[in-house]
């Protein structure tokens, strides 16, 4: 079977990119390096073809990792990363002021050792720069030939067309799964009206849709789940992992595994959308790689999104410092939670 591509921009890519977040950070202690560079590797010979970093992602450590590893193949992979998020003495900031990212953009392009990125996301709003600023920042860097096109990231739709306005956004990233349904309140409709590609990650729930850990309060002190999502804690993780028997299920009737499922649910979701599950080992790369061979029923979609529907996972996605981060749109029974 040959897998259809998917587009960002003028570039047809796999339907199923690599996040490159977790060799590095986020889920606990980073993998060996040496692990990290053979998991690069296996992603390109494999045929996935559009890998995303961040500035932020091991503080450049996975940009540079990505650079040292591929730059003898940049021909074969169309490459993302984001600017504005950032952290200054062990703290997080946002910085989207049009001289900032312009500096944060030269320094990626060393670390990743490329003349140009091709895709370039500003990583969350700054609510003290108006977006029209920054999205004017992309603009530039594109006419400078830096980069290729422009992105977005956990933003909502007002401020999608607010940038589109300014110069055509080729990309809005936001989590999407199963057990984060938010982009269907508008961004995901509003990406198909605009010909911007939505690019989901964390299709695989952050792990929940694909080996749940029996006790997260088990989790390396290093580990986000640990904190920023509150799914994960005692009072909420019990309820959503009862809501996996009928993935399991589901699962074993399309002939795949629960992690394939959810990444085949996404791609569903329209032709514009591209999944981009991260992973540490081998064996789940190939095995979200191959995700994109699997064909759900319009009648299997239907009965994840009812079995999934948004008021049936249990606790909010973000704790309140992460969703003062973003401006995604939420449920109106998340606003009083």
């Amino acid at each position: 079977m040959t897998t259809r591509t998917r587009r960002i921009g003028d570039r047809d890519v796999h339907p199923v990119g690599l996040g490159c977040m977790n060799i590095t950070h986020a889920y606990g202690p980073p993998i060996d390096e040496t692990d990290a560079r053979a998991l690069l590797l296996q992603a390109l010979d494999l045929g996935c073809d559009f890998l995303d970093t961040a500035t932020i992602y091991g503080l450049g450590r996975s940009e540079e990792l990505i650079g040292e590893t591929l730059g003898h193949r940049r021909k074969e992979y169309f490459l993302a990363s984001k600017c504005v998020l950032g952290v200054r003495d062990g703290s997080r900031y946002l910085d989207a002021r049009p001289e900032s990212i312009k500096s944060a953009c030269e320094a990626s392009l060393k670390r990743l050792r490329t003349d140009v990125i091709d895709l370039y996301y500003l990583h969350r709003p700054d609510p003290k720069v108006p977006i029209e600023d920054s999205a004017g920042a992309l603009a530039d860097l594109v006419a400078e030939g830096k980069i290729r096109f422009i992105g977005l990231s956990e933003m909502g739709a007002d401020q999608l067309r607010r940038a589109h306005a300014v110069h055509p956004v080729a990309a809005m990233q936001s989590e999407y799964s199963l057990w984060v349904r938010n982009p269907e309140i508008a961004v995901l409709d509003v990406c198909a009206e605009l010909g911007t590609a939505f690019v989901a990650f964390s299709p695989v729930g952050r792990g929940f849709l694909a080996d749940p850990p029996a006790d997260p309060a088990k989790f390396h002190e290093t580990d986000m789940r640990r904190t920023l999502f509150p799914r994960f804690s005692p009072d909420f993780y019990p309820q959503n992992l009862a809501l996996l028997d009928e993935a399991r299920t589901a699962a074993s009737e399309a002939g795949c595994t629960v992690a394939q499922l959810a990444i085949a649910w996404t791609l569903a979701k329209g032709d514009h959308v591209i999944p981009i599950p991260g992973t540490t080992k081998s064996a789940h790369l190939a095995e979200n790689h191959n995700a994109a061979e699997v064909t759900l029923t319009a009648a299997m979609v239907a009965r994840l999104d009812r079995h999934f529907a948004p008021e049936r996972a249990a606790g909010p996605r973000y704790n309140p410092m992460g969703q003062a981060s973003v401006t995604t749109e939420m449920f109106d029974f998340e606003k009083g939670a």
